[in-house]
């Protein structure tokens, strides 16, 4: 009987060791190994390998002694994840581990550090939408407040809020909850200069404030904020704050930091649209894709500089090509800020974190980042011309539509003459390309071919160029080059002729390396040499394989300018021309053959003083074979549909030539290119290929990503359903359609929050660009989702958002302290108070200007600006010192000043003004010593100081009246008694205008109550 019970005793201990070992690997896997993927894995893997340390298999997890089995202590890994003081080694760069994850990673160790057989960790992949912003929106139900014990303090009429709208109730509701009172509503004259400042960023005028002091319509405040929100000034506050997000600035940055004097229509877009009140879908969706959207209007196309906001590596993208590792990098980076500007801004979601890894905390993989990039992948930043009016904008698209029908009738009609040439035809054309004989004067018949012509530009001081390939690097005596001759416009002889140029040998046919400038005429205009042809003698021994023929000031064609170059050779030692024939390139080319095309360049042929010339005299008797040939071969029908297809062109070009002239934006466009800044533009417009970059690296390629956007929507695909012929702009269509979704939670929680965060100093979320779990919490998620439904589905107006929220109790009340309440919430998170925000650098220069009577209240237009400029060619130095503070131009509102972004305004930036570098979804509110000194001694104040105390002294000359006004100015206060007298002998013993020094420093004009 007792072997059977050792049996099953022996059975019996053996399940127990096996439920043991099951227990501890259920641990490791439903446990441990979902924090080490999520936590560690990132960084620690078979291919990172940080630290030389992977915890992807058992193989390498327990190499090292970073997991001591059974020994918790003697485990480095316990050692970096374990909290002290608040911090921990690991995870690097992050917030520490959970007590409770830590605790079990401790117990895993201890009990054996089991690991399944087999088993290997891999990053996450399920989409976790458990957070409070990726939830879908449902409107909330306003709070029907009851007064409750716990609610009712002491004076309760006095310690809760009238409830004018709902904003008013959802906040009562926390107040109740938090066990906090409400302020009194603040007086007439604090209020009006809140919502002056709020609304216009503006002082109202005493006359302003009289007005509403003797208001007494039971709705002048509703009346008041209708007024300010149809002012025009309107759009220019609130456009400030949307250029802050999106990182506007009018230069590139990095290195050089060149101008982009095109950059400010974009900026006017964003200030109209605030003034119009445009819906807030129809704002997104034209920022990502109005030029597929509205192709028609002018918003259309500026509304897409938003794309080009940010930052611009010149270096990188005009120095080195896209072939090179640098090119990849800049473009990439180029990429990263456009996805990242987006999805900051009007999603509050920082997709940025997955450029290198899957995203840690939030639902973003490198896949959907780079899926992200695809929708860009066409667009580079760059200048695009658009007409003002909508109707010529339709009229210049249907005249190139059918000047574009003409010239494809004609390349056809070419063939046709080709194929019915037959042999001989083709024979003349062969050995005119391949002949390479000295140049004569020998005449030939008059042909149709002219030369070379550049595209159109709408400015004269841009670049453009035309290189021929020797084919291979050759011997060379002489450059000589011949101006066309066009009767257009009465231009004839010249025609076309840059004003400045240089000319350029290298065997590096990009131009980086190598290069020998043979001539150099760009720092001033040359005389126009007509139709002689001209010689430029080359130092002996030179040798190259390309010339370059760069024009850097443009022609006039008529109300705009071009490069044309009817013929250019290149002489070798034998004096054969070695330019006939080969292949030509340009920076771009009207080619409109027969008469401009590349090849003309090369053909041999050109007019000299009102005669056509020939090369030679075998090319002469070619031309002349050829001549015969086609009259030969060339029917009556043939000539008369040729006559009437040239004839068509011309009334085309000319219709076209006729039309104003375009303005230019800075925005996202598909780009031609100039030297190694090709763009895409060159092979149609068609996206660069775009793959998962393993680390970032653009050397370490993985999967080619189609265009896609986040999986925050349930049950949406987040790759976009597109044809495999889409267009460029389906892509970015796709995904303006995706930002304005309905039920997309985070695009109307952002805009919200942000409208919420200007009005009281702090968003509901004080994260305003990151609503991820590394964000901040709502403060009141009812009111927040409350205002994001309210707004989306009515009518998505910003005014009326504004409307909603400044006529709110909450919104008027009192700013004063209230100690009981401060020990409960010092931070004023629930609102029992109203803010006292400090101005911003821009309300300060405004209002400085505007009390000074000094303020230009002209709108739109390029930026002024508050330096002078030295090297403007090469990397621009921005002297701000050396402005002249009585310059008329500069004394309009700070939104329309030129923003530079490597040198910014030393003055602004005391004041806090926001870093053009980067999304300022919140500025800094500083108080230093230096900013006191700014407002006292900066030249600018000073100059205003002194026009403040003319214009006092144009209204009286009584000492205590100047005083007075002066005060109600810059106040929008009555001075008191004992104020007045310190001023008044203060101004007595200083003068005046250093009395008015001494009022731009009070806390009462730099802080709003």
């Amino acid at each position: 009987m007792k072997q059977p019970i050792v049996s099953c005793f022996a059975f019996g201990a053996g399940l127990l060791v096996v439920s043991s070992q099951c227990a501890a690997q259920d641990l490791f896997r439903d446990t441990i190994a979902p924090i080490f993927q999520r936590h560690c894995l990132t960084c620690h893997n078979d291919k990172d390998h940080k630290g030389d340390f992977s915890l992807q298999s058992s193989e390498t997890a327990f190499a090292d002694g970073y997991i001591e089995s059974g020994n918790a202590d003697a485990s480095y890994l316990m050692e970096l994840i374990t909290t002290v003081d608040g911090k921990a080694q690991m995870p690097k760069n992050a917030d520490p581990l959970a007590e409770h994850d830590v605790e079990s990673i401790r117990k895993w160790i201890e009990s054996g550090a089991a690991w399944s057989d087999g088993f290997r960790l891999s990053e996450p992949q399920v989409v976790d939408l458990n957070w409070w912003s990726l939830k879908p929106l449902e409107r909330p139900s306003v709070p029907e407040l009851e007064v409750t014990k716990e609610s009712v303090a002491i004076d309760l009429p006095r310690l809760r809020l009238p409830i004018r709208t709902p904003v008013d109730a959802f906040i009562q509701k926390s107040l109740d909850e938090k066990g906090l009172a409400a302020s009194p509503e603040a007086d007439r004259r604090t209020l009006i200069r809140r919502i002056y400042f709020d609304l216009i960023g503006l002082p109202p005028t005493p006359a302003e404030v009289e007005t509403f002091l003797a208001d007494q319509r039971p709705d002048a405040w509703e009346q008041l904020v209708d007024l300010l929100l149809d002012s025009p000034q309107y759009g220019e506050r609130w456009a400030r704050h949307w250029l802050d997000v999106v990182h506007y600035a009018d230069t590139h940055g990095y290195d050089k930091d060149k101008p982009r004097p095109n950059a400010w229509p974009y900026r006017d877009y964003v200030i109209r649209a605030f003034n119009n009140d445009k819906p807030y879908s129809q704002f997104v969706m034209e920022q990502i894709s109005g030029d597929a959207l509205s192709p028609e209007t002018i918003d259309g196309i500026i509304a897409t500089g938003f794309i080009a906001a940010g930052p611009w590596d010149f270096i990188g993208h005009e120095e080195v090509p896209e072939t090179k590792i640098d090119g990849r990098v800049a473009r990439n980076l180029d990429r990263d800020d456009m996805v990242t500007s987006t999805f900051n801004t009007f999603c509050s979601t920082t997709v940025q974190c997955a450029r290198c890894h899957n995203h840690k905390f939030d639902p973003v993989t490198q896949e959907h980042y780079y899926s992200l990039q695809s929708v860009f992948a066409a667009l580079d930043r760059a200048d695009r011309a658009y007409d003002v009016d909508p109707q010529v904008a339709s009229r210049r698209r249907e005249l190139q539509a059918e000047l574009a029908a003409m010239e494809s009738e004609h390349i056809l009609l070419i063939q046709e003459l080709v194929e019915a040439g037959g042999p001989e035809l083709a024979d003349i054309d062969s050995q005119l390309s391949q002949l390479k004989l000295t140049p004569d004067d020998s005449a030939g018949p008059i042909r149709p071919e002219y030369g070379y012509h550049s595209e159109i530009s709408p400015e004269q001081n841009a670049t453009k160029w035309v290189q021929v390939d020797l084919g291979s690097s050759t011997s060379i005596s002489t450059i000589r080059f011949v101006a066309c001759f066009d009767t257009f416009n009465n231009i004839g002889h010249g025609f076309g002729f840059p004003l400045r140029y240089k000319i350029e040998s290298s065997d590096d046919g990009l131009f980086k390396t190598g290069v020998t400038v043979l001539a150099d005429n760009t720092s001033s205009d040359v005389v126009n040499p007509g139709t002689v042809p001209q010689d430029l003698i080359v130092e002996s021994g030179l040798s190259a394989r390309y010339i370059r023929f760069t024009a850097t000031r443009l022609a006039e064609r008529q109300n705009d300018y071009i490069f044309a170059l009817a013929e250019l050779w290149v002489l070798n030692q034998e004096g054969g021309n070695a330019a006939l024939g080969n292949y030509v390139t340009s920076l771009d080319s009207i080619e409109a053959p027969l008469r401009w095309q590349r090849q003309n360049l090369v053909d041999g042929y050109f007019y000299e003083n009102g005669s056509p010339h020939g090369q030679s005299t075998a090319i002469g008797q070619l031309e002349s074979r050829r001549v015969l040939c086609i009259e030969r071969i060339m029917t009556d029908d043939l000539r008369s549909r040729t006559a009437t297809n040239r004839e068509k062109a011309a009334v085309l070009e000319e219709a076209l030539s006729a039309l104003p002239v375009q303005q230019t934006v800075y925005c996202g466009t598909i780009h031609h290119g100039s030297g190694n800044f090709v763009g895409t533009g060159s092979t149609g417009g068609n996206p660069r290929p775009i793959h998962v970059l393993h680390r970032g690296d653009v050397r370490s390629t993985g999967d080619e990503v189609q265009p896609g956007t986040i999986p925050i929507i349930a049950g949406l695909d987040w790759q976009f359903a597109l044809p495999d012929s889409h267009a460029e702009k389906d892509r970015r269509m796709a995904l303006a359609r995706w930002l304005v979704r309905d039920d997309n939670p985070l695009t109307w929680r952002s805009i919200v929050n942000r409208v919420w965060q200007y009005h009281f100093g702090r968003g509901i979320v004080d994260s305003p660009n990151d609503f991820g779990r590394m964000g901040k919490l709502p403060s009141h998620p009812e009111l927040l989702d409350w205002l994001a439904v309210e707004f989306r589905d009515s009518g998505q107006s910003i005014k009326s958002l504004h409307r909603l929220i400044v006529t709110s109790s909450v919104y008027r009340q009192s700013s004063d302290d209230q100690q009981a309440n401060a020990e409960i919430d010092r931070e004023n998170v629930f609102l029992w108070r109203m803010n006292r925000p400090r101005l911003t650098a821009e309300d300060i220069r405004d209002s400085v200007l505007a009390i000074s009577g000094k303020l230009d209240s002209k709108m739109y237009g390029p930026g002024f600006p508050l330096f002078e400029v030295e090297q403007p060619e090469h990397s621009p130095h921005y002297e701000y010192e050396k402005h002249d503070p009585d310059t008329v131009d500069s004394h309009r509102r700070s939104i329309y000043r030129f923003v530079v972004r490597s040198q910014p305004d030393p003055f602004m930036t005391t004041l806090d003004c926001a870093d053009s570098s980067q999304s300022v979804a919140k500025r800094d509110e500083t108080t230093t010593a230096l900013q006191a000194l700014a407002l006292l001694n900066n030249r600018f104040m000073l100059r205003m100081s002194e026009h403040f105390a003319h214009r006092i002294r144009q209204e009286s000359s009584d000492p205590a009246k100047q005083i007075e006004l002066a005060w109600l100015l810059v106040t929008g206060n009555i001075a008191s008694e004992e104020t007045k007298t310190m001023l008044v002998e203060y101004a007595r013993q200083h003068t005046l205008e250093n009395a008015c020094r001494v009022l731009f420093n009070l806390n009462e004009f730099v802080f709003v109550d």
